[in-house]
């Protein structure tokens, strides 16, 4: 891992998760630890309404912890209710934080290829609804990450289980002086979140 990376999971590392959150998290660590103890691929399935901020922030954090603590078969995935673009402050953001980003193509729904090490295969991140053929198609995991997209699709297709671990929305920072700082904050709460999640799963 880049050594700013480094430097970023080391600040996460002290970052407090309450126990009130802990406790909204741990149904994604028994998930994840469950299908580990099975030796099945940990699908995961990110979901907010426009797929353009938190899901893509939990996506790629959770791929880079997953890295991070050893965790093998898991695969991190993103999708909303509606498919809108990335927001190029979550990648302006992430770059500031040691992740390295390439943008491959510069249409109104760019897609991004995100790496956390040298070696590792990049995460792959792009705007498009959760049940885009991209995405996996049963077995997964779907974390909602807000509480539009958790009340606005009562059931996903597919999903082996659901899970709601909202996040506040950094968009409404946008145009404001505070804006780099919300969106350095939230990343890093997030991370902070995905860290705790995989710090707990134990290899069998």
């Amino acid at each position: 891992m880049d050594q700013t990376l480094k430097n970023s999971i080391k600040q996460i590392a002290g970052i407090k998760v309450s126990d009130e959150r802990k406790q909204i998290l741990n149904p994604l660590v028994d998930f994840i630890q469950n299908k580990q103890e099975l030796n099945e691929m940990i699908n995961l399935n990110f979901i907010c309404t426009h797929n353009s901020r938190r899901s893509h922030l939990s996506q790629i954090w959770a791929q880079t912890m997953a890295e991070f603590f050893g965790v093998k078969n898991v695969f991190c995935y993103s999708g909303g209710t509606e498919a809108t673009a990335m927001f190029p402050k979550v990648a302006e953001t992430l770059i500031k934080q040691g992740l390295e980003i390439e943008k491959l193509s510069e249409n109104e729904n760019p897609v991004y290829a995100v790496k956390y090490a040298e070696n590792a295969h990049p995460v792959i991140c792009f705007s498009k609804k959760y049940d885009d053929p991209f995405n996996p198609v049963s077995g997964f995991a779907a974390i909602m990450t807000c509480s539009n997209a958790d009340q606005g699709c009562p059931f996903i297709a597919g999903a082996e289980k659901r899970i709601a671990v909202r996040f506040d929305d950094p968009k409404s920072s946008d145009g404001t002086s505070e804006m780099d700082e919300i969106y350095f904050k939230r990343s890093l709460e997030i991370a902070s979140e995905m860290y705790f999640v995989f710090s707990r799963i134990i290899d069998k």
